[in-house]
């Protein structure tokens, strides 16, 4: 677990997380190196449309499909910043590019791109990101916090999010509801 890099994983939660910030969350890390993680929730919407979110930064967007999509709540860390997960990566002004698929971007010109319907074909907003220290989330899954999967970007981008923490489990081959409080890993 020394060298272990996260990145491009879902972190899903074990059923023992007590934190509130991420008790029954799926987690996808964007980034995870020697100065720690970064990654959002990725299932769990809150009660802002895209549409809103559009309206109070001043954008119009256009795109019908995209106004009843909900922001997502990311994090705990920075949680009035707009973090962007999208596909394809693309160039905008401050991307973190994950895979040759998926990047994640704090730039405004990605949301005014999206609102003139020239945005990337698949993206999700959240509100706040999730960090960890150096060495920080290798000692949580270590203490059975969380299970890892490499992650698949149709389980971010084509399900709901209800069946985002399922869908992340079948990739291990688990049922959520086998998983018993004190369950080793996998």
């Amino acid at each position: 677990m020394e060298n272990a890099n996260f990145t491009d994983h879902f972190l899903i939660a074990m059923p023992n997380m007590t934190d509130p910030n991420f008790a029954g969350t799926l987690t996808y890390i964007c980034d995870h190196g020697e100065q720690g993680a970064l990654g959002v929730v990725i299932n769990r919407p809150i009660d802002l449309s895209m549409e809103r979110l559009f309206e109070q930064i001043g954008i119009e967007l256009a795109d019908e499909r995209l106004k009843e999509l909900p922001v997502y709540y990311g994090g705990p860390v920075q949680m009035e910043r707009g973090f962007v997960l999208h596909s394809p990566v693309g160039e905008w002004g401050s991307t973190l590019t994950v895979n040759a698929r998926v990047g994640l971007t704090t730039s405004k010109d990605i949301l005014e791109a999206t609102g003139r319907c020239e945005g990337p074909e698949e993206i999700m907003v959240t509100l706040g990101y999730a960090g960890w220290a150096p060495g920080q989330l290798e000692e949580e899954i270590k203490q059975n916090a969380w299970l890892t999967v490499p992650a698949d970007p149709d389980v971010i981008f084509d399900l709901p999010p209800e069946a985002r923490l399922p869908a992340a489990m079948q990739l291990l081959g688990i049922d959520l509801a086998m998983l018993s409080e004190d369950a080793g890993h996998a």
